[in-house]
């Protein structure tokens, strides 16, 4: 299989402890390849922001690692998803079953996982640049240390600094035109922890919750807005300002919404929803671009996650199976491009799908949503059955394809 297993003194720069950075070097650790992770921040930071649903397809690449386990234990299963209009009446049922857990826990088991194999991660490294050696990278951090490496990966997010160190022409993600909030709570007036997710298209947004077998809920909410919020502005925005601005938005939509809303004390916060349907180029010399860094998602479709954990274990194998690293990465990008760009299209789709403005339109809505739903619920499955087998071969670039 090429020239992985023997190159055992191959050295990987990975920037950022995210989803992508953890996986991806648990990964080139099976073929030789010693990778460091380089994280921003000063110190993790597991107990904030949102959650997510990790899908079928993502539970895969972690089955592939065998930290299937090590994961899961930090969320709950969701059995099934619920859609229900504004009146709480069910329009249609997504029986497929999915991984609810915060960001923030995900990260903290994809990251324990790694070192307990031996993975280094170093944090308060934030990157500043790159520079090419004769046979290989050094990367520069704003504390003034640099690590050198036969290559590097950014596996820093949709606002990824690598992206622009090394592709400074290269597009900036999109403001799709959606805020995103949620909050954590407890309340009896919300449904029992059946594993049933519901969501509910409302009249001035889209919430959904699910109960965790704690007693704890899952709550989040979008609403549509034309104007692109500063960057940090919600970030700054207090849990007392989001409360009654959400109660407000909610107080005519069925119960339980309102109580839920009522009910969570403290801690609601508000994101603006990007995504960033690719770039004309993931990789630059020895430098490559996985996950949000390269293609981001929007929340919608609950992929975005997998997407990063497919990058993962696809880039490994084509590191594995293909001579250097400029060949790997042209490989990487043919194999995984058709594929994330569908899937952000659709979330971009979706996203747009969850307002309906006026009586009219939410009429109309209910009655072609349940079969819009089952024809959703067809396509998905491609989505969530997508399978990256560890021991086919990586074909050459020149035969790659997208599958």
């Amino acid at each position: 299989m090429g020239n992985g297993a023997a190159a055992g003194t191959r050295r990987a720069v990975l920037i950022g402890c995210g989803i992508a950075g953890p996986v991806l070097a648990m990964f080139l650790q099976r073929i030789g390849i010693t990778a460091v992770i380089y994280e921003g921040i000063d110190a993790p930071r597991d107990e904030v922001g949102a959650f997510l649903n990790l899908a079928p397809n993502g539970l895969a690449v972690l089955d592939t690692l065998g930290i299937r386990a090590e994961v899961e234990k930090y969320g709950t299963q969701t059995t099934s998803t619920a859609f229900l209009n504004h009146k709480g009446k069910q329009l249609g049922l997504n029986p497929a079953e999915t991984l609810l857990i915060r960001r923030g826990l995900l990260t903290k088991g994809l990251r324990e996982a790694a070192v307990a194999r031996g993975v280094q991660v170093e944090f308060g490294k934030f990157f500043e640049s790159v520079e090419h050696t004769g046979d290989g990278i050094v990367a520069r951090f704003k504390d003034g240390s640099t690590a050198e490496g036969d290559f590097l990966v950014g596996c820093d997010g949709i606002h990824s600094k690598t992206r622009y160190t090394v592709l400074p022409d290269a597009p900036h993600p999109q403001y799709t035109g959606v805020i995103g909030t949620a909050g954590y709570t407890r309340s009896d007036q919300a449904a029992p922890a059946d594993g049933v997710m519901r969501m509910t298209f409302c009249l001035e947004g889209f919430f959904g919750y699910q109960t965790f077998p704690s007693g704890e809920i899952y709550w989040f909410e979008n609403y549509h807005q034309a104007k692109e919020p500063e960057r940090g502005e919600l970030d700054r925005t207090p849990h007392e300002v989001w409360k009654p601005k959400l109660l407000a938005k909610h107080r005519q939509d069925h119960h339980p919404i309102s109580a839920i809303i009522e009910s969570t004390q403290s801690g609601i916060l508000g994101y603006p929803i990007y995504d960033m349907l690719s770039i004309p180029t993931w990789h630059k010399d020895l430098v490559c671009l996985v996950g949000d860094a390269a293609h981001a998602t929007s929340p919608h479709v609950g992929q975005g996650a997998s997407m990063a954990m497919e990058d993962s274990i696809v880039l490994t194998k084509c590191l594995r199976d293909l001579p250097d690293p400029q060949q790997a990465f042209a490989a990487f990008q043919a194999l995984r491009k058709e594929r994330v760009e569908k899937i952000i299209k659709e979330g971009r789709k979706t996203g747009n799908q969850k307002a309906a403005s006026n009586n009219f339109q939410r009429t109309v809505r209910d009655l072609v949503l349940p079969f819009f739903l089952k024809l959703g619920v067809k396509a998905t499955h491609p989505v969530y059955a997508y399978r990256v087998d560890w021991d086919e071969p990586t074909p050459a670039p020149a035969a790659s394809s997208a599958r």
